[in-house]
C-alpha cells in the first residue's frame, strides 16, 4: 500500500481537521493527483491512526467540499473536477477557522457584488428580488435556503469562467457560517438585502459594494460574538 499517508500520523487531539488537512496537503503537493483512489476505510483507519467516527467526519467534510466522490462498491476517489477549483483545497484547510472563512466570504462578496451590478440582467435581478419577497412572506421560518439563493443568483450574474470555481468556494463558505446562525433576524436581513437589490437594480457598483459589506459586517459580528460566548 502506498506509504505517503503515513507521514508523521496524525494528532489525534485536532481529530477529523488533522485527517482533512493531511489529505488535501497530500492533494496540494501532488502526492494525492485527480482520479486517485483513496485506500478503504480500514486501511485509513490504520494508517493514519484515528478511529472509524474521525475518519467518516473528515471524509463527509472532503465530499460536502466536493475533493472527494464515493462510488457505491467502486470506492473513494478525489474528484476529477478539483484541478478547476483549488479554492475548494485552500478553503478545506481552514473549514473550521471561523474568522478566516468569514473573511475569505465578505472578500470574494464584494467583488462579486461589484461585477454584478454592472452585469445582472433582469431576469437576475426578479428572482433576487422573489428570494426577498418569499423571506418576508415567511419570516418565522428558517430561509437559509433562500439566504444562499439571494447570494448565488449575485455571484452567478458575474457569468466569469474564471472565477466560477470562487464562486463554488463562496457558497460552501455560505453553508458554513450559516449553520452556524442560530437566531434568525428577518427584518434585518429583508432590509440589508433588499438595499443590495435596489442598489443592483440602479447599476451601482459603489452602493452595491457598501449595502453587501453593511450586511456581510453585521453577520460576521452576529456569528462571532456567538462563537466567543461559546467558548470555554
Amino acid at each position: 500500500m502506498d506509504n505517503k499517508f503515513l507521514a508523521d500520523g496524525i494528532n489525534k487531539s485536532t481529530l477529523s481537521q488533522q485527517v482533512l488537512d493531511h489529505i488535501v496537503n497530500l492533494l496540494m503537493s501532488g502526492q494525492l493527483k485527480t482520479g486517485d483512489r483513496l485506500p478503504s476505510e480500514f486501511e485509513l483507519m490504520e494508517m493514519l491512526h484515528v478511529s472509524r467516527p474521525v475518519l467518516r467526519e473528515a471524509l463527509s467534510s472532503l465530499e460536502t467540499l466536493e475533493i472527494i466522490k464515493r462510488k457505491p462498491r467502486e470506492g473513494t476517489f478525489i474528484n476529477d473536477k478539483i484541478s478547476s477549483s483549488p479554492f475548494k483545497a485552500m478553503l478545506a484547510l481552514s473549514i473550521n477557522d471561523i474568522p478566516s472563512v468569514i473573511e475569505a466570504r465578505i472578500v470574494l462578496e464584494l467583488g462579486l457584488v461589484t461585477m454584478a451590478a454592472e452585469k445582472i440582467n433582469d431576469d437576475g435581478l426578479q428572482r433576487i428580488k422573489k428570494t426577498i419577497d418569499l423571506i418576508a412572506a415567511n419570516p418565522n421560518t428558517d430561509y437559509g435556503y433562500l439566504d444562499q439563493e439571494f447570494h448565488r443568483i449575485i455571484a452567478e450574474s458575474v457569468n466569469n469562467q474564471v472565477v466560477e470555481g470562487m464562486i463554488v468556494a463562496l457558497l460552501i463558505a455560505h453553508k458554513k457560517t450559516d449553520s452556524l446562525i442560530t437566531h434568525r433576524d428577518p427584518e434585518i436581513t429583508i432590509e440589508h438585502h433588499l438595499a443590495i437589490y435596489l442598489a443592483l437594480k440602479r447599476r451601482d457598483p459603489a452602493a452595491a459594494y457598501h449595502a453587501m459589506y453593511h450586511h456581510l459586517s453585521f453577520v460576521r459580528s452576529k456569528i462571532l460574538s456567538r462563537n466567543e460566548l461559546q467558548s470555554p
